[in-house]
Formats: C-alpha cells, structure tokens, sequence
C-alpha cells in the first residue's frame, strides 16, 4: 500500500525527537510539508529539518508551548500564510510522571494533565476552523494504552490520556465528516520517556512479559500515524489505534 501525501500541509507537535520526529520525516518521506513543532528544542528542531531535506523533503520548525493558546494559534496562521493551508494535525507533544499517587503535588498534576490533554484540546481549537472552511483535514491525537489500562504511579499520565481518548471520540462525533479525528495509543516504545530515570521497576518488568518480547520502535508507531493521515482511513472516525506488540489486547 503505497501512502501519497504530495502537496499536504502537516503540523506534528513534540516533533523534535522520539515519536513525533519519526512521524515527521515520514510524513515527508509521502511527500508531505511538515511542520516540526517543539518547545525549546532547537538544535534537536532544525537536525529533524535537515534530515528531512536532506532527503528532499520540506521542512520548518515552529518553536512553541501547546499549553499556551495564543502561541499555538499563531504558530497555525504562521503556517497558513507560509504554504496556504494545514490538511494534518499531529497533536503528539506530551510529558510522563512516575511518581507513587499521595506524593503526586497539584503542580505535578496540572503540569501533565495541562501538556497531555489540554495541549490536544488547544491544538485541535487552533485548526478546526480553518479545516472547517476547507472542508477537509485530518487530526491523530497521540494517547498511550496507559489511557486504557491505568498503572500504578502514573495517575495524571493514564488521566489525561484517557481524557485524549474521550476528547478524540467528541470531536469526531461534532465534526465527521468534514474533519477526520483518530487516536493513536501506542504501547511501550524506544524513546527518552522509556529509560530507567522515568519507569519504575515494575513498569519495566511489565514490558519484558510484551508478547511481542519487545519495545515498539518509534517508526513502528509513526506508520500507524502516517496511514490514519492518508486517504486510506477515510472510513476512520473517533478511532483508537494501540500498536503495543500485544501488551493489551482489548
């Protein structure tokens, strides 16, 4: 199945490293314009850039805070006056605490709610109208199967990515057909966020029993990004997608 994006406009959030940068250049690498959105990630932003044209792609960072409103909706007209138009949303920035609940602060708790779920909230405000005025466009929120199974130290985490799953599953409901909405929940995956300085040790005995007997990659989760982005979803709407190596299967 050949994914053809040619003349697509795409905006991934936390597309500096990990998940979001793989989904960028493969965004790309089908032809799209992408736009490589991150905060203060400069120097890993513009090395995403250049791979990507450096194999003949198109790309430009937007440095901004998904929790910030005004800042993610001129990050949006920024991109509209640069190439016209945004067909794709990727709303994959997102942060991870393991920390055991009662010594969970309110700060703890609002810094990864607001970034993982509000974030989603604020970005999908940014592009639906103008999507709406195209009539056409796609957004894949990026949730996690902790949404979906909970775990233990992860309260806020597994919160707000549950709220993604119900916010994805809203929308598409308000806005199919004109506005594609999906999710993407991936199980364990080879990135920053899976190191011992942020799983505990339970967490990382639970991903050795993966029946897969292993970690997803980060292209592995940005390919199932990437289909839900074409054509060839055109029959998804309010979806969630768990590439997770058979870690749930519900």
């Amino acid at each position: 199945m050949q994914i053809a994006l040619d003349g697509k406009v795409a905006l991934v959030t936390g597309a500096a490293t990990g998940i979001g940068r793989a989904t960028a250049c493969m965004l790309a690498s089908a032809g799209a314009r992408v736009a490589v959105g991150h905060f203060n990630q400069h120097e890993a932003a513009s090395e995403a850039c250049r791979d990507i044209e450096a194999a003949g792609g198109i790309a430009h960072a937007y440095d901004f805070d998904v929790t910030d409103s005004a800042a993610f909706q001129a990050a949006v007209a920024e991109l509209g006056e640069r190439w016209g138009r945004i067909d794709v949303l990727v709303n994959n920035a997102g942060v991870l605490l393991d920390k055991p609940f009662l010594e969970t602060s309110e700060a703890d708790w609002r810094r990864v709610v607001d970034i993982d779920l509000t974030g989603v909230f604020i970005g999908c405000r940014a592009v639906l109208p103008s999507m709406l005025n195209a009539r056409q466009g796609v957004i894949v929120n990026i949730a996690s199967e902790l949404g979906m199974l909970g775990r233990a130290h992860f309260a806020p985490y597994c919160a707000a990515k549950a709220g993604v799953i119900a916010l994805t599953r809203s929308l598409a409901r308000e806005f199919a057909p004109t506005v594609r909405i999906n999710a993407v929940a991936p199980g364990p995956v080879a990135t920053a966020m899976l190191s011992a300085d942020h799983m505990s040790a339970e967490a990382l005995a639970l991903e050795a029993a993966i029946p897969a007997g292993r970690v997803g990659s980060p292209n592995e989760i940005a390919a199932t990004i990437v289909f839900l982005a074409s054509d060839h979803a055109s029959f998804y709407h309010g979806q969630t997608i768990s590439p997770n190596g058979g870690a749930w299967m519900g």
